[in-house]
């Protein structure tokens, strides 16, 4: 939308005009570029060349996308649009503000509150500054008491497009009012809605929640379609890449647009929605680019519970569809709706499309276009449709996963009423669960309710995904839920002990996903031996409302230690590293006398606990900085040492003993005694 440049005139949109009291406009000058529309005390400089409808002076009119104009007012009535319009040009449409608007891809909305006016740019593809811009040159010039402005309700998604149908349905421009809904019915009981796209060439004022519900309660069915890029070989002003990746990834951006506007309108999962790619003349390069664009967009919708459908000239998409339907190169399409206006109210095509693909009611078929009927005395302008159609089967319900250690418990209950083929569960290492049922790696495959995954990784989180196939192979959209992993530190204070002494040793567990402490769960104490094999369970705990626990330990060995949390609902068990508390045996010393005359003797004994009997220990005399040996001796069957000094020198002398760590305890010594020789 660019505001500051010449504009070509365009063929008339239908009355342009407006009524002094509602719509005014400044014409500029002949040098002049733009001019002033005002409405309701609101004014915006839009492009000099731009039309003006009154839509209350010309409540018919259509309010179309595809060509720059400004739209005033809001009608109620029926208006006169084509039956099908793909492009987007770039325009304004200025009515009364009664709900808090909504922007979405190609629709830039303002609400001028002081004025009671809802300000929309449509614009093209990538030209959202310009879009900007316009609506930056808006200003309020008198200020108007506006109706209550309304937050939209919350939507809960309940409406499944398309359920069980088979038969006829149209598809028009713009959701029909209510009027026309209403007379049309029972003649037709489907009808396809353009919902989303930066190509849907027409306003959708009737397009809201309510609207969807209050027709779904009378029967009728949906066909949604999301009018986006088109193929790298039309003249279209908004293309997917030549790139086959870029072009896939274009597709998964579409659809997670479509699926936020579906959800929007009440649209829940297990709907399908239908790109609409208009007929192009295929090469290779083009093929590959609309094939890939439509597998990005069929992943993207699968992953999200929806079903990807793609609206196409048979002559063209169909053709090329039909050639991939076998390739593992591509995602295929759910559903397939192909134009072939051949006036035959029937899903087949024995020119274009092979009978046996697509044949699990999978069919749409538009067999008529850009004709006029009327039902009920209100006529309308459609294309002809025919389809056969089928949802996929409910989710799963109830599933749940309760962790142990290392491995992980699920349970689901098969939904009532179908068929069941098989349940598909999967898994996935992290928060986000597997896109698809051949992604993550495959935990269940069966027609049972519980699955049990082992050898998890301690400290880490899976998610998982289930999946109803039914018996005619149509897959339900995908269940989650999360197992969030725990970690449990361990301490010890002190690390080291002497014998009979006490290590106190503390854990705090917590979820690895927020690191919240975990208040009120079991814990459990293991400990090994230092030279055992076989872990041994010391006790069972109860975190406190921090998440720790603390236990004093009297090891008799050096003894490692570890903490464990076995898990719960949602919740992986988890075991902290290993932790070795060394413990020492006691070593008394006594040196009697503590004072001797030269040539005299005195004995340094002592007792050892555990005892350790017939084992070494070592006298040693402090020189200097270092200790020397100066004899050996054994342990007594009581752990008692004795050595008797005679120095050959008077001086004082510092004296210890010293036992040697073994494989069960730390190395410990005796405090130093000292001996005055003179």
């Amino acid at each position: 939308m660019r505001l500051y440049r010449p504009w070509a005139l365009l063929p008339a949109l239908g009355l342009v005009a407006g009524v002094a009291a509602v719509v005014t406009i400044s014409r500029p000058a002949a040098a002049d570029e733009t001019k002033t529309v005002s409405y309701r005390g609101y004014q915006v400089k839009v492009p000099a060349d731009w039309p003006v409808v009154d839509l209350a002076a010309n409540p018919t009119a259509c309010v179309r996308f595809d060509r720059p104009a400004v739209y005033v007012g809001r009608s109620t009535a029926q208006p006169d649009c084509p039956a099908h319009l793909v492009g987007r040009s770039e325009g304004v449409v200025l009515e009364p503000l009664t709900n808090e608007p909504r922007s979405t891809p190609g629709l830039m909305r303002r609400a001028v509150k002081d004025a009671g006016v809802l300000a929309t740019a449509y614009y093209a593809p990538g030209e959202e500054q310009q879009a900007s811009d316009v609506l930056a040159t808006g200003r309020v010039v008198s200020t108007t008491q506006s109706a209550q402005v309304a937050t939209p309700a919350a939507v809960t998604p309940s409406v499944v497009a398309t359920g069980n149908f088979n038969g006829a349905a149209f598809d028009a421009c713009t959701a029909p009012s209510q009027a026309t809904m209403d007379a049309w019915l029972p003649d037709y009981q489907a009808l396809g809605i353009y919902i989303s796209g930066g190509l849907r060439g027409c306003d959708q004022p009737n397009l809201t929640a309510d609207w969807v519900s209050t027709n779904a309660s009378k029967g009728w069915q949906f066909l949604l379609i999301d009018v986006g890029m088109q193929a790298p070989c039309t003249n279209f002003n908004s293309k997917m890449s030549t790139d086959p990746a870029t072009a896939l990834a274009q597709g998964k951006t579409s659809a997670a647009n479509a699926v936020a506007s579906a959800q929007a309108l009440g649209f829940a999962q297990r709907s399908a929605i239908y790109s609409d790619i208009e007929t192009y003349t295929s090469t290779a390069a083009c093929k590959a680019s609309v094939l890939s664009y439509l597998s990005g967009w069929t992943q993207e919708l699968n992953s999200r519970g929806y079903l990807g459908g793609a609206y196409v000239g048979a002559a063209s998409g169909g053709v090329d569809l039909n050639s991939a339907y076998t390739s593992t190169a591509y995602t295929r399409p759910d559903n397939l709706w192909f134009a072939r206006w051949n006036n035959v109210a029937a899903v087949t095509d024995d020119k274009y499309i092979t009978s046996t693909y697509w044949t699990n009611h999978q069919r749409v078929h538009q067999y008529a276009g850009n004709v006029t009927e009327a039902h009920g005395g209100v006529s309308l302008n459609i294309d002809k449709n025919w389809a056969d159609l089928t949802p996929p089967p409910p989710p799963v319900s109830s599933f749940s996963v309760t962790g142990a250690v290392g491995s992980a418990t699920l349970r689901w209950t098969a939904p009532a009423g179908t068929t069941l083929g098989q349940i598909i569960v999967r898994a996935a290492a992290g928060n986000t669960p597997p896109a698809l049922p051949n992604t993550g790696t495959a935990i269940y495959t069966g027609t049972g309710s519980t699955a049990t995954h082992t050898g998890l990784a301690n400290s880490a989180s899976y998610t998982y995904r289930a999946w109803v196939q039914d018996s005619t192979g149509k897959i339900s959209p995908g269940a989650d839920v999360r197992l969030v992993g725990t970690k449990a530190t361990i301490a010890a204070s002190p690390t080291s002990i002497m014998y009979t002494r006490a290590s106190t040793l503390t854990t705090t567990v917590t979820r690895i996903d927020t690191g919240a402490k975990l208040p009120g769960v079991p814990v459990v104490l293991y400990s090994k031996a230092k030279t055992a094999s076989k872990w041994s369970l010391v006790g069972s705990f109860t975190s406190d409302a921090n998440g720790v626990v603390s236990s004093a330990q009297k090891p008799s060995v050096s003894t490692y230690y570890m903490w464990g949390y076995n898990g719960g609902t949602g919740l992986l068990g988890t075991r902290s590293t290993a932790l070795l508390v060394q413990v020492q045996p006691a070593m008394s010393a006594y040196l009697t006398p503590s004072a001797i005359l030269l040539g005299q003797s005195a004995v340094l004994y002592g007792y050892q606990n555990p005892p350790h009997a017939g084992q070494t220990v070592y006298l040693q005399r402090r020189s200097g900085m270092s200790w020397v040996a100066v004899t050996t001796g054994k342990l007594a069957t009581n752990g008692k040492f004795a050595f008797s000094i005679k120095p050959t020198a008077r001086g004082t002398y510092t004296y210890r003993v010293v036992w040697l760590a073994d494989a069960d305890h730390q190395g410990t010594q005796t405090a130093s005694k000292v001996l005055t020789v003179s």
